[in-house]
């Protein structure tokens, strides 16, 4: 029995390593058949397959499997995604869950690493998403024989749609985990920039929000001898796009991380004659609300204002995205007390201007996320994420189950 917080990560550290065969070829067989967002069910039914408990169906595709507590797989067959999982309480009030998230979509990518379990179609696993769940079963598998002896219990959250909207994080947060009332919810991530077997654990926010707008020029159509005749909605889509990365560099205050990115433009279908509309489409990113808001504000007065000095208008949509990650300083602080024990070094501080859908979690519980590194692990190849040459060794299975052990502990610590 674990009479430390110690001791227990420590046998949770030993169940892990014996899962690690099973995992690892549960990770081989998932990256060889990815599904994009909602529509994981192969996924799903893998993972449930694999899992010590009875699962039940979550925001569509995704699963969630409570182990500890008195969670009796006697409520439906282990690995039924159909079955409701079973609350028993054995006297008293039970202690809230704390939740670990993976994620089950792929993304709109053809594989070219020439593994001999690459998938062979227009989807693959090039975010790690694979190696995270593979994780997650091993530890759920090592909690379960701690199941009567766990501070809390582990809520295994297998979250759909994180690459696409909608964002399976937010239905979760809005439907069938948030009726769980969880404590914490944890997830670790890898990344191919920090150091093998390094985590970053860092207090505050680690990423950005992320919302996308798009904006609609309307001019008048004029042939390109005549010029005059028209209102050239290209010519102020153009000046548009200089406007508004000019402007966010003067409004949002330096010292704040903030961004504003156009990726696409569109209008046009002849060379010599002026359009009726050109349209533009971008990401804005930011660190504090305020930023966030400033940005959104910031859109539509350039859009209205540079279209009107070109004779034309605009209409401006913002469809909001994830809100920014924070991590929360009582997890972090226990977790990186806890990381060397789990024979993972602490990575230098690491936050970046990407974004999560796991940032919607907040709204229910106190957040970790912890990246985990590959820079540096035998035979890998470095590569970004979502990059068709990506391929997350199996080391890694381990290293992000050990993580999960960290954040998992550290949450469910009383005080």
């Amino acid at each position: 029995m674990p009479t430390s917080t110690d001791e227990l990560l420590s046998q949770l550290l030993e169940g892990i390593e014996r899962e690690l065969p099973r995992a690892v070829a549960l990770r081989h067989r998932l990256h060889a058949d990815p599904e994009l967002a909602h529509g994981e069910q192969r996924t799903a039914a893998a993972i449930a397959a694999e899992l010590p408990v009875a699962c039940q169906r979550a925001a569509g595709t995704g699963l969630i499997a409570i182990v500890g507590d008195g969670a009796d797989p006697g409520g439906g067959r282990p690995g039924d995604p159909s079955a409701p999982g079973v609350d028993a309480d054995r006297g008293g009030t039970p202690p809230a869950p704390v939740a670990v998230r993976a994620e089950l979509d792929g993304l709109p990518v053809r594989e070219r690493t020439g593994a001999a379990f690459a998938a062979s179609g227009e989807v693959m696993h090039a975010c790690g998403h694979d190696v995270h769940m593979a994780a997650l079963v091993a530890f759920a598998r090592a909690a379960y024989e701690l199941r009567d002896e766990l501070p809390a219990p582990l809520a295994a959250v297998f979250q759909p749609s994180e690459e696409a909207y909608p964002s399976g994080a937010r239905q979760l947060a809005d439907g069938e985990l948030a009726a769980l009332e969880p404590a914490a919810v944890v997830a670790a991530h890898i990344h191919p920039e920090l150091p093998w077997q390094a985590v970053a654990l860092d207090a505050g926010t680690v990423n950005a929000s992320c919302d996308i707008v798009h904006v609609v020029v309307e001019g008048k159509p004029a042939h390109g001898a005549y010029p005059h005749r028209g209102r050239d909605p290209i010519l102020a889509i153009a000046e548009l796009v200089v406007a508004l990365h000019a402007q966010a560099g003067r409004r949002i205050d330096p010292l704040h991380p903030a961004s504003l990115t156009i990726g696409v433009l569109e209008g046009g279908s002849a060379e010599n004659v002026i359009p009726e509309r050109a349209s533009a489409r971008g990401a804005l990113r930011a660190y504090r609300p305020q930023d966030r808001m400033e940005l959104r504000a910031l859109v539509e007065r350039v859009a209205h204002g540079v279209a009107a000095a070109s004779g034309c208008s605009a209409t401006v949509e913002l469809a909001a995205g994830e809100p920014a990650l924070e991590n929360d300083p009582r997890i972090v602080a226990r977790a990186r007390g806890l990381s060397g024990r789990a024979g993972l070094a602490l990575a230098p501080a690491f936050r970046s201007c990407g974004s999560d859908d796991f940032a919607f979690f907040g709204a229910l519980a106190p957040l970790a996320m912890a990246f985990v590194g590959l820079d540096g692990a035998p035979g890998f190849d470095s590569r970004p994420l979502h990059h068709p040459e990506l391929l997350v060794p199996d080391a890694a299975v381990a290293a992000v189950a050990r993580a999960q052990a960290v954040l998992y502990v550290s949450a469910a610590a009383p005080g």
